[in-house]
């Protein structure tokens, strides 16, 4: 585990997380060498502290020493400070684990929403999601909840981008003309409007959602789950969580940081490594 911006609220919680009850791992804390004087800290410094510690983390897991990694909430205007120019961290694991094609995915609860594009303007959605990039992202998710979740057959679903998935072309032609077929390739369910979709997941109808941006998956999780949702990376060669929070420096070292979703991220982590260690056992024995 990871703590992230040492001047945030990584180190509490994930101090917090660690106390909150026995926890069926083994933990390595790394980057809180910085916790005695954080606010000390010029953000280059805080910024190189906080990826390093991520790069010896990823180290660590390729190397087979640790089964998964948690990593605390880092500030990106920091890492570029520091010389690591990503648009976040889900891109630097991505190139440290090997340049791997990766997925982001909120989990909270049965809820497990993937994210199509991530961090675009509103205007460049609609060009920016692709026939092809929604089965990139789905046969990725599909690869990671029969590996990591253990599910023989994962059930997909696609959010529509349109209002009621476009009316038959009425509100938008994108969902008949790029998210149908990319469902159809999938053998995914939709594209359903987003108005019903998260709540048919709820129920357990699906195992996850592909959503076209980042806002209307984002929301559906935190409101289903707010302070307990979970990012994880898919893709990557071992598995990666990390909470839903960013460093909130307006409260980082009041003590009243809520260390829910550090602990989300660390229980899901001890899953999913679980769930590695059984398969690579099954395969070798």
């Amino acid at each position: 585990m990871t703590v992230g911006d040492p001047r945030g609220i990584g180190p509490e919680v994930a101090a917090k997380a660690l106390a909150l009850g026995p926890l069926d791992a083994d933990v390595t804390v790394l980057g809180s060498e910085e916790r005695s004087a954080p606010h000390a800290l010029l953000p280059e410094d805080a910024g190189r502290v906080a990826a390093q510690a991520v790069e010896r983390a990823v180290e660590l897991a390729r190397a087979g020493t640790v089964d998964a990694i948690v990593t605390g909430p880092v500030h990106k205007h920091a890492l570029h400070l520091a010389g690591f120019r990503y648009p976040g961290l889900t891109e630097m694991l991505a190139h440290l684990a090997g340049d791997r094609d990766v997925a982001m995915m909120l989990a909270a609860g049965r809820l497990r929403v993937v994210l199509v594009t991530t961090h675009v303007p509103l205007r460049e959605v609609p060009r920016s999601v692709t026939t092809e990039g929604v089965v990139r992202i789905g046969r990725i998710t599909d690869t990671a909840l029969r590996d990591w979740w253990g599910i023989p057959r994962p059930r997909l679903a696609v959010c529509a981008l349109n209002p009621h998935a476009g009316e038959s072309g009425l509100f938008g032609d994108e969902d008949d003309r790029v998210l149908r077929p990319a469902a159809e390739t999938l053998g995914a369910a939709g594209p359903l409007p987003a108005d019903t979709v998260f709540v048919r997941a709820l129920r357990g109808e699906f195992d996850a959602v592909l959503t076209p941006y980042h806002d209307v998956g984002m929301t559906a999780v935190k409101v289903a789950g707010f302070g307990k949702g979970v990012n994880v990376t898919l893709g990557l060669p071992f598995p990666r969580t990390a909470p839903d929070h960013g460093t909130a420096f307006d409260i980082a070292g009041k003590g009243v940081a809520d260390p829910s979703s550090m602990r989300a991220a660390l229980d899901l982590a001890v899953e999913l490594a679980r769930s590695v260690v059984r398969r690579r056992s099954d395969a070798t024995s």
